[in-house]
């Protein structure tokens, strides 16, 4: 199943224009900006937005059945194995939303749910830090470039993301 693209400069949140996107009566698609002003993480966190780094959410329907359990795996699952392509180095799961990099956050995973006119949607937003990471107290990370032998490229990740996903949305239920 394809997914729509929608591509933005700056956004609030891309977690956000899913959400919108879902309410008009939009099935699928994902959602790139090159800047977040409030990019949302775990428990009304914020997720500082450097530019230069991925920020996308990804939105389709998922079976009412289907467990969070179930979906937090998966989607650490396949946001991992894209990562893992790309670098030689430790990478960790901390769950539920966090990748590490020899023990530093490198990316975060906001998963949210919506129901509208009977379905239930399904919105992962993924915010990982490519080419610089922010300073955070007592919170310490890195960026994919710091590991990569080449210089990676975030609208490649993202065409990866897309493909990945489109090849995988059955997992989830449909």
């Amino acid at each position: 199943m394809r997914l729509k693209k929608y591509l933005y400069k700056k956004v609030e949140s891309t977690n956000n224009v899913a959400i919108r996107l879902i309410k008009q009566g939009n099935e699928r698609g994902i959602i790139l900006t090159d800047q977040q002003t409030k990019g949302k993480g775990q428990r009304a966190n914020r997720w500082i937005s450097k530019k230069g780094n991925l920020f996308l959410s990804i939105f389709f329907e998922i079976s009412k059945k289907i467990s969070l359990t179930t979906v937090i795996n998966l989607n650490l699952k396949l946001i991992k194995n894209v990562i893992c392509k790309k670098i030689n180095s430790l990478i960790q799961v901390k769950k539920p939303n966090d990748i590490l990099i020899n023990k530093k956050k490198v990316c975060g995973i906001l998963q949210e749910t919506i129901f509208r006119e009977g379905k239930k949607y399904l919105i992962v937003g993924i915010g990982i830090n490519v080419s610089s990471s922010p300073r955070i107290n007592n919170y310490p990370t890195t960026f994919l470039n710091n590991y990569a032998s080449k210089e990676l490229n975030r609208l490649k990740l993202f065409k990866e993301f897309k493909l990945l996903y489109e090849k995988n949305l059955h997992l989830f239920g449909f």
